[in-house]
């Protein structure tokens, strides 16, 4: 089995905390969306899948193509945009039946721990004494900053979307984690580009139901809102996120994937006008606290790289 450097583990590392903090962005810009127009979840959804092909097929236009690029089948790239879109669906859902705080906790709490039963079944990967102490602190840290500040109505409809959220999201995951060990991961560009569009496609005609297009006295306003979704949250934090999560422990994606809520706390405090409260602080000091020690135990671990036959069986193969 091969390895990664650790500067190619570090980068990974990397993307995906540009990644996580990105996607904490999109919540705000969202915010700001709804006010300034009337904008439902799934029509928001759309264009921000729709705005995120644009670019990433303008980028795929004019950039180099990779010398040596796997090529997944069509098969596998339309199953990682399927899970793509149940993420992203069903948790707007789970925000509308049982509220943002309900819907978030349960889906991104749900998460590492469904990915990491996963990834010890199917890929033998194990926390250990310690990973598991940072889970539990991480997702202890997202209870307290979520659900800190007042909580919501739990209502069973809505708990259910979200797992079903949480079940996209950690599909996702593991399966950009195991075709990564495989080196069967392909270009995370390409891979980007058909997610959104998968997205697109089958977000439409709910969209249009909705209501597609936005009625708005800020027109300028509510264009430039979606192009910064559709671009940063979108296209780059993706890109980013299926590079780095095919070279790093799921459960360890995960859990720096909790990054979202933090970098979506800190720009309501600072850009939106919210209070800053105790438990903002303790939830982000203990989720910090838990994604830096589990960044730190990956850096000194390099990351699994595509498995290889051992060179026995090769030598035989070839006589």
């Amino acid at each position: 089995m091969l390895n990664q450097s650790p500067a190619s583990s570090g980068r990974s590392l990397l993307y995906l905390v540009i990644a996580g903090t990105a996607w904490g962005t999109a919540g705000a810009a969202a915010s700001l969306l709804f006010l300034a127009s009337d904008l439902g979840p799934l029509s928001l959804t759309f264009w921000r899948c729709a705005g995120g092909l644009v670019v990433l097929l303008g980028v795929l236009a004019v950039r180099r193509r990779p010398r040596r690029a796997v090529r997944p089948s069509v098969g596998s790239l339309v199953t990682t945009g399927l899970m793509f879109t149940l993420f992203q669906a069903a948790y707007f859902a789970a925000v509308r039946e049982t509220g943002l705080a309900v819907g978030t906790v349960v889906t991104l709490g749900a998460g590492p721990v469904l990915i990491a039963l996963g990834a010890r079944r199917w890929m033998g990967e194990r926390l250990g004494a310690g990973g598991a102490v940072a889970v539990g602190g991480a997702l202890a840290g997202l209870a307290v900053l979520v659900l800190g500040s007042g909580g919501g109505e739990v209502r069973p409809l809505g708990v259910g979307w979200a797992l079903l959220s949480a079940a996209g999201y950690a599909g996702m995951t593991l399966r950009a984690r195991w075709l990564g060990q495989r080196g069967a991961g392909g270009d995370p560009l390409v891979t980007t580009v058909w997610s959104t569009a998968v997205g697109a496609v089958c977000l439409l005609p709910f969209a249009v139901v909705e209501g597609l297009l936005p009625h708005t006295a800020e027109l300028g306003r509510v264009v430039w809102l979606l192009v910064y979704v559709a671009t940063v949250p979108t296209a780059l934090a993706y890109a980013l996120y299926f590079t780095g999560a095919a070279s790093v422990r799921a459960a360890t994606v995960s859990v720096i994937m909790l990054i979202e809520p933090v970098s979506a706390a800190v720009i309501a405090v600072l850009l939106l006008g919210e209070r800053l409260t105790g438990a903002v602080v303790l939830g982000t000091v203990l989720l910090l606290t838990a994604v830096g020690a589990l960044i730190a135990a990956e850096a000194r671990r390099p990351a699994d790289g595509p498995r290889v036959r051992p060179a026995r069986a090769v030598q035989s193969a070839a006589r």
